[in-house]
């Protein structure tokens, strides 16, 4: 494990250096790159979300079948594959996590497999797990992350689990500000609302810790959003975070399981290329305007004039509310399945690319995992570093 100046994260029965890899669907963070992280010492995070798209012989089975109970089978399978082949690569260094959006339709299944598969926790966002407890009570080692956004969340979430007797294992605490993919506000407006802020939330978080009796060393506080340098780890650090996550910055590391153009749409987006907007599970979004964004949002108004229930195109209910399939116009009216499959083969021209909105760590190069970890846990860049011996 890497030396730090910083506490190691506890994680139920296991510890980890406080670096958290994001979980980014669809695909984006798989074994490769999650087993990668735990084999540094870190938390790797892999994406439930549709991950047979990985596996050419379940895609064989599926890929024209729109038979809805095939394709959740085959994504177990595919899960269940996939936790297992990033606990051999990780040679049981660090910490493997599974992270489940609490918005899909197979979210109880997901967190059943997850559990049985052997992973060491689940993380949840996209809503609030409030039924997490029962769901995992089989499985008192597994770690129980819940994803948060503001005090209100959180102050919900532990007055429920707390009448269940279980505590969360940590909580991360994601600023919709700054990060990729759905964010954890209600409109795309709401977005730079200070009390997302990370003083306000950890500050809050805190004093609430106090009224419930909760000590704060029992839940460690990981801040996710628009992180990317040494120093913010210190500063957050310093406001009484345990630990820090990180999406975009893993995502296009060399051992990301996207494709490489994948990845050079992600480094090389200026930041006025970077939007938010409303996505088909009614939250907003933040992603790179690619070809077919910026097609989809300038036909989204009439789109979401015209909208209307359907049949789901793909086959299952991947959320269990779309705004494409349920008619709801306020939402995003495409497949969101389709254009994040696209995103992860690395198609420009058809694919739905999520970015957080900050700088990358190294800018537009394509690094291999240790040199992030190396950089934010010392603030030393280890290419410069190397060339500078003599």
């Amino acid at each position: 494990m890497r030396q730090t100046v910083f506490p190691l994260l506890k994680v139920r029965k296991k510890f980890a250096l406080p670096i958290v890899q994001g979980g980014m669907g669809v695909g984006v963070s798989a074994h490769r790159l999650a087993g990668s992280v735990a084999n540094i010492g870190a938390v790797g995070t892999i994406s439930a979300v549709d991950l047979r798209r990985h596996h050419p012989d379940l895609m064989a089975q599926t890929k024209k079948s729109r038979d809805k109970e095939l394709i959740n089978a085959v994504n177990l399978l595919a899960l269940d594959r996939e936790i297992r082949a990033a606990r051999e690569l990780s040679s049981g260094r660090g910490v493997i996590a599974v992270n489940i959006m609490r918005a899909v339709a197979e979210y109880a299944a997901y967190v059943r497999q997850t559990c049985e598969s052997g992973a060491d926790a689940v993380v949840v966002g996209a809503g609030l797990p409030l039924d997490l407890p029962e769901l995992t009570v089989d499985f008192p080692n597994v770690a129980l992350i819940p994803i948060l956004s503001d005090v209100r969340g959180i102050s919900l979430l532990l007055k429920k689990w707390m009448r269940k007797n279980r505590l969360p294992d940590a909580i991360v605490i994601e600023n919709p500000r700054y990060a990729a993919g759905h964010l954890g506000a209600a409109r795309a407006e709401d977005v730079n609302e200070p009390h997302f802020a990370f003083p306000a939330v950890l500050e809050g978080t805190f004093e609430l810790f106090r009224q419930l009796g909760i000590e704060r060393e029992n839940i460690p506080l990981i801040t996710a959003g628009g992180i990317h340098n040494h120093e913010q780890l210190r500063e957050y650090f310093a406001m009484g975070a345990s630990a820090v996550q990180l999406g975009t910055a893993f995502a296009v590391t060399q051992e990301g399981d996207a494709h490489i153009n994948f990845k050079k749409v992600l480094t090389e987006a200026k930041p006025e290329d970077i939007v938010t907007f409303m996505s088909v599970a009614g939250l907003p979004a933040r992603a790179v305007r690619t070809p077919w964004l910026d097609r989809y949002l300038n036909k989204e108004a009439k789109l979401q004039r015209l909208a209307k229930p359907k049949e789901c195109t793909v086959g299952f209910d991947c959320l269990h509310q779309c705004g494409l399939r349920d008619g709801i116009a306020k939402s995003g009216q495409f497949c969101i399945d389709t254009q994040l499959g696209f995103a992860l083969t690395g198609d420009v021209n058809r694919g739905l690319f999520f970015r957080g909105s900050e700088a990358l760590p190294f800018g537009s190069e394509i690094r291999p995992v240790r040199d992030l970890v190396d950089y934010l846990l010392t603030g030393v860049d280890p290419a410069q570093a190397s060339t500078s011996i003599v």
